[in-house]
Formats: structure tokens, C-alpha cells, sequence
């Protein structure tokens, strides 16, 4: 075997070769247009339908929620997260309650003559009631055909022997459930209409549905702003849905904050009533401890402690100083030489008895003095004097005496009370401590009763003005159809109609087995190519003729000259021209190769050796008669016995 050599691509000869078969492109085209026409004719038109919704700031919203009555507490705070929000809309349980608020258990089409077309809302001509009904309805088909003004004919499933008829609003019992079908419209404009067909669904399995179909999410990083998508065939279907979807989400925070603020209510109340027992007992308690060591307030009492002792000392301090005074008048009237000296009358002496007597003796002294300028001692007068002065002396002293006594009676009292308010004084920090421990109790209990008691307050007014935690800001609109898309649609059944005839003649050129074009041999052999031959059409085989200037008799006369070319300096006699199989163009190589020979002024002999099937004779017109198959079995038979002449050109045999 040769090795096959690798031919390069030639853009520009696939691309004629693809072009041959216009006709099956132009075709592919044309029923890819009619495909794409009836795709679009009958295919249910889908509709995009969303809405935009801010989701309110925790902060700023109102009601409790999340324990907003204890905000102010740690311990307490939560914040709403806008993914957790999306996960809640896309909820299989808040779209099931949504579908049963909308009753889209039950399904309505109009019947076509290729599909069913739904109907809902306002398009509606009747509405079925659903009063029980079984799993196995699931799997049901009703056709309603109205019949007149108050009666319809109730088809199951196609079968004409379960027709039965029923009036409008009568209760209809079946073994998959019970049900009532009542007129929206008037029914004298439904009688002639199409019959409605009936589904039932899956409340459950509708759910997950339309939870896999609707999409949420965010319009932007920047913003609580969320926008809810879906794609339905009925777009007033499908405003109703988002619609549903948002209420009944707005209606479960409420439900859920108006249960935390009732809880929280509960909470406290029970609170209170606890707090409220345990501050009356700690009440008494410092009521109890006052009465016994008998305070109004430490603070102020303890600073009437310290006024009246200073009271006291100052007291002590001027009885002090009068004893003092009084103990120095007296030792200066014990002096004998002071008997007829005056005494101190400046001195803060506070008893006008003393201060009186005092002043007396001071005025006889000082007339003695006078007496005695001008007269003797013993002057009756001065005696008299002197005896005056005498019994002051005794007077003032034994008057010193009695105050000096009544004064440390007046000291001894003072010293015991300004000891008592010592002792006072000093018990005061333990006082004061053991009344801060109780009344610390006492104001920890108050202050927690005074906190719950403002937050039972905060919640009761949440719950009474609980709001809503969203608000839309664009309504649910739909535009479209957006499937199918023409445009994308018309396209792509174009390509398909081209691709199909260019995959066809693709996998027909990978599934021929016959040589093609000149470059395939020349891929598959190293050996030299003298040329190539086109088809005859003709039903002659000797094609090459004197003066012949056909294609084809050039291409043999192309062939022999490359052949006179490739045999320089070579002794060639003997061409052999054979094939894999009969009917390839043997016999009409040979005879035209040989009419090129002749032509030339060769003798050539053409030896036929299909012993079979020969053609050879039949193609050039002449006889049968003996061959190479009697000439091998003969021993008597000569080669110049079985040449014949070929009658088309001279020097071929």
C-alpha cells in the first residue's frame, strides 16, 4: 500500500462542490420557512411579566419585628437581609397559598382545532366550585358543551359514553370529587360558543411550578429594591400571581410581627407581675430598716449629727473659756494683796449677777482710792468702804464658786451628748451601707419595672399600628410575547433547512467509495498520471477519429503524447489496461488508445482477454469468430488466425 498523502483544503473547490446542489439548499430553505411559519402558528405565545418591590429598612419600618421591643439590648438585635427576602418570595409555600387565594386549581381552555387555547379571568364563561376532590381528578379531562340558556352536557375524557347533563349551579357528585359549575356570563352568548375544556391540577405540583418559574432578584447592589419576574402564556395570569404573591408575602410579615408583638405582650405581662411582688417585698424591707434605726434620710440626718456636735463643741469651748475667766477673777480676789485692786471687769463674763457685783466692787475701789487722797484710813468713811469691798470680796467669790459649779454641770452634759452624736457620727458609713445594699435592690427592681412597663407600652402601640414591610413601586405589567422570538425563530429553521442538505451530501461524500476527482489517486499513489478521460455519452466506443478535434479525442491524444514522454529511451511493446470490475472502461480505453497508437503510424494489436463477457468485437462492428480462448486450447491454431483487422483506421488490429 502507498501511503496516503494529506491534500490540502481548497475553500474554493468545496465551495463549488456544495454548490452543485443548489436546488436541495434552495429546498432546505424553503421548507425551513414553512417550518418556522407553522412553529409560530402553533405554538402558545409566552409573555414576560414582573414587578419592582422595595423591601422597607428594618430601621425605618414600622410594627415589631425581629424583637424590636428590646432593640436598645444586644442581645436583641437582628437586621432583615435582602437574600433571605428573595428565598421567602421564592418559597413553594408562599406560592401555594397564593395559587389557592387565586383558585388556579382549576384550569380553563377553549378547545381548537390544532391546540387548546386557556382562558382566564374576565374571558371566563363559567367557574367551577370546588367542593371536594380526589387525587385521581388529577389525571381528568372535562369538556363542557352548552346545550341552552341553563343546562350543559359534561364530557369525561373524551368518551362519548360519559356524556351526562347537568343544569348551571347544580351540584355535580363524581367519584374523583364534587363540584358545582355556575354561568359568569349570560348564557344566551356561551351557547353557541366552543366547548370550555376542564383540568384539574395539583395544588402542590402547580406550586413548585410556578416557584421554579418565578424570578427574583435584586436591582441593584445599592438597593432593597427587589424585581419579581415570570414567564406565562396568560398574562392577566400572571399579574394576578405576583400580585397574589406579594400579598400574601406582605400579609405573613404582618401576621408574624403582630405574633411577636402578642408574645412580647405576654412576656412582659408576666414579667410585671413577678417584678411587682419582688419590689413591694424589697419596699418593706427598707421600710423595716428605717423605722429600726430610725432615719428619714442618711445623708441629711448625718449632717444634723455633725451640726449639733460641732454645736456642742463650740459650746464646751465657751464654757471653757468662762471657767477659764472665772477661775482667773478668782485666784486674783484670793491674793491678799490684791484686796483693795481692781478687778478685770472686760472679760467675756456672761452671768450679770457676777458682772454686777463685779462692777460694784470696782466703783467702791475707785471711791476708796478717792477718799484716800484726802483723807486717812481710818476714815469712818473708808472703814466703811473697806467693809463693803469686804463682803463683795466674799460675795463675788462665793458667786464664783456657784457659776464655776453650774458651769460643769452644763460641761458634763454637753461632753456626754457631743459623745452620743460621736458614736452617732461613726455609725453612720455602716448605716448608710447596709440602707445603699437594700435600696440598691430596690432601684434594680424599679428600673426593670419601669423598663418593662415603657416597652409593654412601645409593643401595644406596634401591634395597634403595625404597617405594611413593602411597598411596590412599579405594578406587575407584561409585555411580549417574548417566546417565540420570530426573528430568532425564522433563523434558526433557515440554518436548519441548509444544514440538513449540507449534512446530507457531507455524509454521502464520506460514504463514497469511487475515485472522484484526479487529486484523490493522486493521494493514494506515487505512480504518474497521464491524464484523465471524461464520460462518453455516446453509444460508439472508437470516439478518437482521423481529424477528430472532439474533448475527448484530445484527451486521449494528451494521453499518448504523456505516454510517448514517460517511455523515452524505453522498449515499451505490451499496455495493459484493466479494472476491478466490468463496465469501468476497459474495452473503451484500449480501442481509442489504440486508434491514438495507429494514428501515428503503429501497428497495433488490441487483444480482448475478457473471456467471459467480451465487448470488443460488438463496440467496432465486427464478426465473432475464433479468439484467445480457442487459440490457448489449440495446439493447431496460429496467432495470425485470430487477428482481424479493425476496419476503423489503418495499422489497427
Amino acid at each position: 500500500m502507498y501511503p496516503e498523502k494529506s491534500e490540502p483544503k481548497n475553500i474554493k473547490k468545496i465551495l463549488f462542490h456544495y454548490l452543485q446542489y443548489w436546488y436541495l439548499f434552495l429546498l432546505g430553505a424553503t421548507l425551513g420557512l414553512t417550518g418556522a411559519y407553522l412553529y409560530l402558528r402553533y405554538t402558545t405565545p409566552q409573555y414576560h411579566i414582573s414587578t419592582t418591590l422595595l423591601i422597607k429598612d428594618e430601621k425605618s419600618g414600622a410594627g415589631l419585628s425581629e424583637s424590636a421591643a428590646f432593640s436598645d439590648l444586644d442581645l436583641f438585635q437582628s437586621s432583615k437581609s435582602i437574600d433571605n427576602e428573595m428565598v421567602v418570595l421564592q418559597s413553594n409555600n408562599l406560592m401555594q397559598q397564593a395559587l389557592s387565594e387565586l383558585d388556579l386549581q382549576t384550569s380553563y381552555f377553549v378547545k381548537g382545532r390544532v391546540l387548546n387555547q386557556e382562558i382566564y379571568g374576565s374571558k371566563l364563561p363559567i367557574n367551577i366550585i370546588i367542593h371536594k376532590l380526589n387525587p385521581i381528578a388529577y389525571n381528568k379531562q372535562l369538556v363542557i358543551y352548552f346545550k341552552d340558556n341553563n343546562s350543559f352536557v359534561l364530557e369525561e375524557d373524551e368518551d362519548v359514553q360519559k356524556q351526562t347533563r347537568h343544569k348551571f349551579g347544580q351540584q355535580i357528585q363524581k367519584p374523583y370529587g364534587t363540584f358545582t359549575v355556575i354561568a359568569t356570563t349570560p348564557i344566551s352568548a356561551t351557547v353557541d360558543s366552543k366547548p370550555i375544556i376542564v383540568r384539574f391540577q395539583d395544588i402542590i405540583g402547580l406550586a413548585n411550578l410556578y416557584a421554579s418559574k418565578l424570578n427574583v432578584s435584586p436591582y441593584n447592589n445599592k438597593t432593597s429594591v427587589l424585581v419579581l419576574s415570570v414567564i406565562d402564556a396568560v398574562p392577566q395570569k400572571g399579574m394576578d400571581i405576583l400580585n397574589k404573591v406579594i400579598q400574601v408575602y406582605n400579609k405573613e410579615e404582618i401576621a408574624s410581627k403582630n405574633l411577636l408583638a402578642t408574645r412580647t405582650i405576654d412576656f412582659i405581662d408576666d414579667r410585671l407581675k413577678y417584678l411587682t411582688a419582688e419590689l413591694s417585698s424589697v419596699e418593706k424591707d427598707v421600710e423595716k430598716y428605717k423605722r429600726q434605726n430610725n432615719l428619714t434620710d442618711v445623708s441629711s440626718q448625718a449632717q444634723q449629727y455633725l451640726t449639733e456636735a460641732s454645736a456642742y463643741n463650740k459650746q464646751l469651748s465657751e464654757i471653757g473659756i468662762q471657767l477659764d475667766v472665772l477661775h482667773s477673777i478668782e485666784k486674783y480676789l484670793s491674793k491678799r494683796n490684791s484686796q483693795y485692786g481692781l478687778v478685770p471687769s472686760s472679760l467675756n463674763i456672761q452671768d450679770p449677777t457676777l458682772t454686777g457685783l463685779i462692777t460694784r466692787f470696782n466703783q467702791l475701789q475707785l471711791e476708796r482710792d478717792q477718799l484716800l487722797r484726802i483723807n486717812s484710813q481710818e476714815n469712818p468713811l473708808v472703814q466703811n468702804i473697806n467693809n463693803q469691798l469686804a463682803n463683795l470680796r466674799v460675795n463675788i467669790l462665793e458667786n464664783l464658786r456657784n457659776i464655776k459649779s453650774s458651769l460643769a454641770i452644763s460641761r458634763r452634759n454637753l461632753q456626754l451628748k457631743s459623745g452620743q452624736f460621736g458614736a452617732k457620727i461613726e455609725q453612720v458609713p455602716v448605716v448608710e451601707r447596709q440602707l445603699i445594699e437594700i435600696t440598691r435592690q430596690q432601684e434594680i427592681k424599679q428600673s426593670i419595672y419601669l423598663y418593662l412597663l415603657q416597652k409593654r407600652e412601645e409593643s401595644a402601640l406596634s401591634l395597634a399600628a403595625t404597617g405594611s414591610n413593602v411597598r411596590i413601586i412599579d405594578p406587575a405589567l407584561y409585555w411580549g410575547p417574548v417566546s417565540p422570538n420570530v426573528t430568532n425563530t425564522y433563523l434558526y429553521y433557515i440554518l436548519l433547512g441548509l444544514f440538513l442538505p449540507f449534512a446530507g451530501i457531507y455524509i454521502k461524500d464520506l460514504l463514497n467509495n469511487k475515485i472522484q476527482s484526479l487529486s484523490e489517486v493522486q493521494n493514494l499513489t506515487p505512480a504518474p498520471i497521464l491524464g484523465e478521460i471524461s464520460h462518453n455519452r455516446g453509444g460508439n466506443a472508437a470516439v478518437v477519429k482521423e481529424r477528430s478535434r472532439t474533448p475527448i479525442a484530445e484527451m486521449f491524444r494528451h494521453i499518448l503524447t504523456n505516454l510517448q514522454f514517460s517511455n523515452v529511451r524505453k522498449e515499451n511493446k505490451v499496455l495493459l489496461v484493466t479494472s476491478s470490475m466490468s463496465g469501468e472502461g476497459k474495452t473503451f480505453i484500449s480501442v481509442n488508445l489504440g486508434i491514438s497508437l495507429a494514428a501515428t503510424g503503429k501497428k497495433v494489436i488490441i487483444l480482448e482477454f475478457d473471456l467471459r463477457k467480451p465487448g470488443l468485437l460488438p463496440d467496432l462492428g465486427l464478426f465473432e469468430g475464433k479468439g484467445i480462448s480457442n487459440y490457448l486450447i489449440s495446439d493447431t491454431l496460429l496467432a495470425d488466425d485470430i487477428i482481424q483487422p479493425s476496419g476503423v483506421v489503418p495499422n489497427l488490429f
